[in-house]
């Protein structure tokens, strides 16, 4: 009888066959819910998992709190900006707990106050002097501003 010799080397260099626990990939998934996460990865013992959220998944835009950047150029013809008459700061109420004075979508005339400008310690009332609507506020409350600056688009 021949004697055959079986190649052990490459069978103990084969790597172990993981099993998946789908139990485990369905509380990954929770988790991932959980946190509102939209990517999650982990690799253990040889094995790796890695899960993303998207494809076909609709999107869904939030609305923008903060105001765009005052570098900013408006190149719409029917607009126009509030500009600073002076350096110095910008607060967009009369104190931190009040409401502003303004927000976007307000009507304002010639006479609406829109803003204080603090400088030299004295606190100034801005007013619009110009009617319209307010469509975008270009300046962070508390920033400093100079003459001339953009601080409201009205159309």
């Amino acid at each position: 009888m021949p004697v055959t010799r079986r190649n052990r080397k490459s069978e103990e260099e084969k790597p172990p066959i993981s099993t998946i626990d789908l139990d485990k990939i369905k509380e990954l998934i929770k988790l991932m819910e959980d946190h509102e996460l939209t990517a999650f990865e982990l690799e253990d013992a040889g094995f790796k998992v890695r899960l993303e959220k998207g494809g076909s998944q609709e999107q869904v835009a939030a609305p923008i709190a903060a105001p765009e950047p005052a570098s900013e150029k408006i190149v719409a013809e029917d607009t126009e900006q509030i500009t600073s008459p002076m350096v110095g700061t910008f607060y967009k109420s009369p104190s931190p707990d009040a409401d502003a004075f303004i927000k976007v979508g307000d009507a304002v005339d010639e006479e609406t106050v829109v803003c204080i400008i603090e400088a030299m310690k004295v606190m100034n009332q801005i007013k619009a002097e110009k009617s319209g609507v307010i469509q975008r506020i270009l300046v962070d409350d508390a920033s400093s501003v100079e003459f001339g600056q953009g601080l409201f688009v009205i159309a």
